[in-house]
């Protein structure tokens, strides 16, 4: 796959004419002083499920449902970098998945470090800044770990979107360690707020989530930056991860767009409205 062909997310194809291109619009604010009425989310997370259902039915190893997901990952980066997406998190791997065989979890190590050397040059050049949440435990190897500080290191600088990769993630062990951190620091207990506690937790410039994708059409959190999800709207669409491509991403923006974000309000009332 070629550089000019990844930056043509929108291109037309059999399947129908470029999509109509989303915009931001006005809205009233949200709780952190967000705009949750705007076309676009600010923040897209993708839950990548479904590439071993993906390699099963085509009577192919696990590992090839992985190795297919590639092209979806830059497809979708590119995809929500032209639509005006500012931030995006990708679910790639979790604490959870070390139960994995260990085969597999060797290969998607050397997957993901091939992934990451690739196609450094391309995020660089779209001006994406990159990082990587969690990373933690011993058993990533150190030449992985080695090129994610590397790829966070040479984009940090990038004023673009803001691609997080959730690697060796857990979202209940980033809020006990955000506990541990605000314990440490010697914090009253009466004095932790929300925002305190939130300035504890891994990258706290972070905004919270807008939009959960989970594709495979299963409906589970999986313990996935819990913290910054709570008031995300959530999309489950049946494709399955490998499948899953630019036009189908722009759908589920463009049903979050029809989405009523009341964030535990309601809306204005207008002449003639019954309260509900």
């Amino acid at each position: 796959m070629s550089d000019q062909d990844l930056a043509l997310p929108y291109a037309a194809t059999e399947d129908g004419p470029r999509p109509e291109p989303l915009r931001a619009g006005p809205g009233v604010q949200g709780r952190d002083g967000g705009d949750p009425a705007r076309a676009v989310p600010r923040h897209v997370a993708c839950v990548m499920d479904g590439n071993g259902r993906w390699a099963q039915r085509r009577s192919l190893p696990r590992t090839e449902g992985h190795r297919a997901a590639e092209t979806t990952v830059i497809d979708i980066i590119e995809a929500a970098r032209a639509a005006g997406v500012e931030w995006l998190s990708l679910y790639a791997f979790s604490t959870e998945n070390w139960n994995r065989p260990g085969t597999e979890v060797d290969y998607l190590m050397r997957l993901v470090r091939r992934v990451v050397r690739k196609h450094a040059p391309l995020l660089l050049a779209r001006g994406i800044r990159c990082r990587f949440l969690g990373v933690a435990d011993p058993r990533i190897p150190r030449e992985l770990a080695r090129d994610f500080d590397d790829l966070a290191t040479l984009t940090a600088d990038n004023r673009g979107m803001t691609l997080t990769v959730a690697f060796d993630h857990g979202g209940r062990r980033d809020i006990v360690e955000a506990a541990r951190s605000l314990i440490r620091s010697g914090t009253p207990a009466d004095e932790v707020t929300e925002r305190i506690f939130a300035d504890h937790l891994p990258f706290p410039d972070t905004p919270d989530v807008d939009l959960v994708i989970r594709t495979s059409g299963e409906q589970r959190i999986s313990n996935f930056m819990l913290w910054q999800v709570a008031y995300a709207e959530w999309v489950f669409p049946e494709v399955l991860w490998p499948d899953f491509r630019a036009p189908d991403f722009l759908t589920c923006l463009h049903t979050y767009r029809c989405r009523d974000r009341r964030f535990g309000g309601v809306p204005p009332r207008t002449n003639g409205d019954h309260p509900s």
